[in-house]
């Protein structure tokens, strides 16, 4: 099983993309509309507009990556975002939900640590 790498960070690109576009095309909407290096080692999420497709493009050590993933039923619910922001940063957490169909508005995250306490000597 092929699982998604651990990128530096995660971007949602925020508009509706033809997702006709490959590797050259996303690298082109992530240097010109994200302001971003793509080879950096962070990985770039997009979504076409009735929101059934998803392609996330990720530098992978020596070569991009996109992994591409279709519904057959449904629609990807995008996590809330800055309307007037062209990309969004997100948790891989997030992602996920967002791959496996949960609804993210209503999940919620519990704490799983908690800061130690300073002893007093």
């Amino acid at each position: 099983m092929i699982g998604l790498p651990l990128a530096r960070s995660y971007f949602l690109y925020n508009r509706a993309t033809d997702l006709r576009k490959s590797f050259k095309g996303l690298c082109g909407l992530v240097i010109n509309e994200l302001g971003q290096d793509p080879l950096q080692g962070d990985g770039f999420i997009f979504i076409n507009k009735r929101r059934t497709l998803i392609k996330i493009l990720v530098w992978d050590r020596n070569g991009f990556v996109i992994y591409y993933k279709k519904l057959s039923s449904g629609t990807i619910e995008l996590p809330p975002s800055h309307l007037d922001a062209a990309h969004q940063r997100i948790t891989i957490p997030t992602l996920m939900m967002m791959l496996e169909g949960v609804e993210i508005k209503s999940a919620r995250m519990r704490k799983r640590f908690s800061r130690t306490k300073k002893r007093r000597a």
